[in-house]
């Protein structure tokens, strides 16, 4: 899988008083109408639990330039941690809204699927965001694609063999 390249994410959600996220680049599209995404997140993930209880996440979609934020979310720390710190707003589910994004796409759970070590979770949109106009963050080949201006990526060179 290292071979296919994935724009990164980082999905938050708040439940009572509690925010978790988690760097997620396992997210699609499924439809337009209504709008309807997926991601899949492992089980044993402290943000899985918290996402089941609320029902509703947001999956905020970063810019080349956020890649500590990606690898913020991707370590395994407390929760309250990972946002420390970091500018954040709230939307209509109230999940962390990440500022200087792409974009943020705030979604409510219609399925709940468990498969093996992870969940597949189906989500209708309910309230988008348009962020700013940049360069995606890009992961392939276990590395981040970097931004050389002017709207393009390089992207990691490949393992010696």
């Amino acid at each position: 899988m290292a071979r296919w390249a994935t724009g990164v994410t980082v999905v938050t959600t708040r439940d009572a008083e509690v925010d978790a996220g988690l760097t997620v680049n396992a997210f699609l599209s499924v439809a337009l109408e209504p709008p309807t995404v997926l991601v899949s997140l492992t089980l044993v993930a402290d943000t899985t639990p918290l996402l089941e209880r609320s029902r509703t996440f947001a999956v905020n979609l970063l810019a080349a330039d956020q890649r500590a934020v990606s690898e913020r979310f991707a370590r395994t720390i407390p929760p309250a941690e990972k946002f420390q710190g970091l500018p954040v707003h709230r939307g209509a589910t109230g999940a962390a809204l990440l500022d200087g994004t792409l974009g943020n796409l705030e979604c409510r759970v219609v399925d709940w699927l468990p498969r093996r070590d992870h969940v597949l979770i189906v989500a209708e949109v309910v309230r988008e965001e348009v962020g700013r106009d940049a360069e995606p963050l890009l992961f392939y080949r276990a590395g981040y694609a970097t931004s050389e201006g002017g709207g393009r990526l390089k992207l990691p060179p490949a393992p010696p063999r």
